[in-house]
């Protein structure tokens, strides 16, 4: 399961997009294996100016299946691109459901965007009566756009319940000239936490033998993933696995 940020290419895009989601991961060959086709669900295009993005959720449905969603009601305008939140079925006992918001904070009022999240967590939570929640995109949480300080007095940092899977210090940039961790993955909930099999920013370049120009032809960032258990191993056998991933995308019109 994946979910995506897509800068607005066009017509052409939007065409492919309906036609073949998993287009998508066309960059990423052999990544995520081969089990079936790919099902989007998209938010509207998002922003304050002519830019626009939106959020894509690629899950294969014979896995899950999207139980509700919803565009969170930002009535004081925090948000540059508000979460679209989105309530999934999943094919297991062990997790049978999972609340995703993501969010793409703009860089100058990350720290209020973050904070804000904290209440878009609380209504989704609410609304389905769960705890199983993750958070996850970019955040823009580190360098120059957040301190350290400010990050740790986040109220997704203070409040207890939050783990921050993506931990600090992981550079999950492309460019050599950085390195921040911008992208993150927050998982809330006991039960949820003890599923966590393990996180990491994937180094697409590197595996795939890009050169940094040709990386930043399909994004500036690494994408960044969580593995969730879906059932008790077995006399050591090693559980299957969810993956649930956050990644940026810049298509080409």
């Amino acid at each position: 399961m994946m979910v995506l940020l897509v800068a607005d290419g066009g017509e052409k895009v939007e065409s492919t997009l309906r036609l073949n989601p998993g287009v998508l991961l066309v960059p990423f060959p052999g990544r995520f294996g081969d089990s079936g086709p790919y099902t989007s669900h998209s938010s509207l295009l998002l922003g304050r100016s002519t830019y626009k993005e939106k959020y894509v959720y690629l899950y294969r449905s014979h896995e899950a299946e999207v139980r509700d969603s919803y565009m969170y009601d930002d009535q004081d305008d925090l948000f540059t691109r508000e979460p679209f939140v989105c309530w999934f079925s999943l094919r297991s006992k062990v997790l049978p459901s999972l609340v995703l918001v993501p969010l793409h904070t703009t860089p100058k009022a990350v720290e209020t965007e973050l904070n804000a999240l904290y209440d878009v967590f609380l209504d989704a939570s609410g609304r389905w009566q769960t705890k199983d929640v993750i958070l996850l995109g970019d955040f823009n949480a580190d360098c120059t756009s957040l301190t350290k300080k400010r990050l740790d007095d986040l109220v997704l940092r203070t409040q207890a319940g939050f783990h921050w899977a993506i931990a600090d210090g992981v550079d999950t940039t492309v460019r050599a000239s950085t390195h921040c961790t911008y992208d993150r993955i927050v998982l809330h909930g006991e039960h949820l936490q003890s599923l966590l099999h393990g996180a990491a920013a994937f180094d697409f370049p590197q595996s795939f033998g890009l050169t940094e120009q040709e990386a930043l032809n399909i994004s500036d960032h690494y994408p960044v993933e969580v593995d969730l258990a879906l059932s008790w191993a077995v006399h050591g056998v090693q559980p299957p696995c969810l993956a649930t991933l956050w990644l940026s995308l810049l298509l080409p019109p």
